[in-house]
């Protein structure tokens, strides 16, 4: 019979792995929030536009999306070791080049050099984990390195407010480098060698299609609604290639034997729609991460180091929101979590809608709690429900095709709630009152799209809950087997 004692240690040296992971990791998971407080000192200094300034976060979203596909057959052709480090190199030059950009131009293209570390690097972490732990250690270390990950949203927005109150705004891309280069000289002393295979089958034909794809179409819809009536032509170009593009991709990648992205993962149901809604779920977080702080800035006058301040409660809201939703994902399953936290994610986003009639800041900074807690849970549901039906051999294709979706539904929702941004500040006076019209209207597009999860949500089986599970299996199954199946921190 198995027990709890029969799990193997976690040990010394695995914990050491995963203090200097975390080292490496921390710095790119801070740096998807704390930059957002920056950006109206950045758009002031460089006289950008909102919508134009939204590209300091779409460029760094938008890379790591493209990056993350070939993070499984880099580490197969360059090892692992040798690819961590790269990417940690990457980041570190790309966040030192940010400190240093001299135009908004500037900055956005070194931002896409951050974004290709940033997009290595937490694949690359998950991945060096899994091989050191095995499945007996994995849940259970994974807890350990998540850590981070769920402190990010809360101190990120805090750090960046003090940081840029009393720095500037250059020193949150200053304060990587000290991070990035403790992990560099730790990943050398403790990280193995490994053993890559050498030469490995690429996905050539789809690297040269997907990633021009998504770029021209991103930038082709961002650059379409602020575009005068006889420049419209060229936005509407990029769209009109990056659809070809796209399209070409797809007949490819169904008839490759290894595309870049899996295509035929999308015959499961239960893939589809939550792919769907992981994409519509980047949308739900980093479309109001732009919005949240140019509104506390230009309308309410708000200090960057107040702003910080003022955004925690939503990374407080989805921290309760994480820790709990694996509890109620066994009990209840995938499809109720996923509608109940759509319905709290729309809740919270609701009181935003209303900012011309200037609610009062308790009332946001409450509306935030529930907010990040709804956006925590539906996370959570729906990485629970994706992985139902994909065949075992094929999750980790199936988990790097769900990371680049998430990450373009980020880098998409910051483009599109930029352009209705600015196509609402376009049509207002420079009144404080219209102004703050002008964001709760954009709201409204930030909790319609929320909603419209609903509608794959409808397409996710019932599960039964854990409990009723074991009841109708329990007395067939052997204590072995149910222990196996169990978490693997048990």
């Amino acid at each position: 019979m198995a027990t709890k004692s029969e799990a193997p240690p976690l040990g010394r040296p695995l914990l050491v792995l995963a203090g200097v992971q975390m080292v490496g990791s921390f710095a790119a998971l801070l740096d998807a929030t704390i930059v957002t407080v920056a950006l109206d000192a950045t758009s002031r200094e460089f006289d950008a536009s909102e919508s134009a300034v939204a590209w300091v976060s779409t460029a760094y979203l938008l890379t790591m999306a493209l990056v993350t596909p070939v993070v499984g057959w880099a580490i197969d052709r360059f090892g692992a070791r040798r690819m961590w480090m790269s990417a940690l190199a990457a980041f570190l030059a790309g966040s030192v080049l940010c400190g240093l950009a001299w135009s908004l131009e500037s900055l956005v293209v070194f931002r896409v050099v951050q974004g290709v570390g940033g997009g290595l690097v937490l694949p690359l972490n998950m991945a060096i984990l899994a091989q050191a732990a095995g499945p007996k250690r994995f849940g259970r270390i994974m807890s350990l390195v998540g850590i981070p990950g769920q402190l990010a949203p809360i101190l990120g927005p805090v750090l960046g407010g003090v940081i840029v109150g009393t720095a500037g705004w250059r020193w949150i891309f200053f304060i990587n480098i000290p991070l990035c280069l403790l992990a560099l000289v730790l990943s050398w002393r403790v990280l193995p060698a490994g053993n890559p295979s050498g030469e490995v089958p690429l996905d050539r034909i789809g690297l040269a299609l997907l990633p021009p794809a998504l770029v021209l179409l991103v930038y082709g819809f961002s650059r379409i609604g602020e575009a005068a009536e006889a420049s419209r032509a060229l936005p509407v170009l990029f769209l009109g290639v990056g659809a070809a593009l796209l399209v070409a991709f797809v007949v490819h990648a169904l008839r490759a034997d290894a595309p870049l992205i899996d295509l035929r993962l999308f015959a499961h149901r239960t893939f589809t729609a939550s792919s769907v809604m992981t994409f519509l779920h980047g949308i739900a977080v980093y479309g109001p991460l732009l919005l949240l702080p140019l509104f506390y800035a230009r309308v309410r006058g708000y200090e960057a180091d107040d702003i910080g301040w003022l955004l925690a409660p939503q990374g407080i809201g989805s921290l309760i929101g994480i820790s709990v939703a694996g509890v109620l994902a066994d009990r209840y399953g995938a499809r109720p979590l996923v509608i109940g936290s759509t319905v709290l994610t729309f809740a919270g986003t609701l009181p935003f809608t209303q900012l011309s009639a200037d609610p009062p800041a308790a009332l946001l900074s409450a509306a935030l709690v529930v907010r990040g807690f709804g956006v925590g849970l539906l996370g959570v549901a729906i990485a629970t429900a994706a992985y139902r039906d994909v065949p075992e051999g094929r999750i980790s294709r199936a988990t790097g095709t769900i990371s680049v979706v998430q990450r373009i539904g980020a880098s998409s929702g910051t483009a599109v709630i930029a352009l209705v941004l600015g196509l609402q500040l376009a049509d207002t006076s420079a009144a404080p009152a219209a102004e703050a019209g002008a964001y709760g209207h954009t709201f409204w597009w930030a909790a319609g799209l929320t909603l419209v999860s609903l509608v794959p949500a409808a397409l996710l089986p019932r599960m039964r809950p854990a409990a009723d599970r074991q009841d109708a299996g329990g007395a067939d199954a052997s204590p072995r087997q149910r222990s196996d199946s169990g978490s693997p921190a048990s």
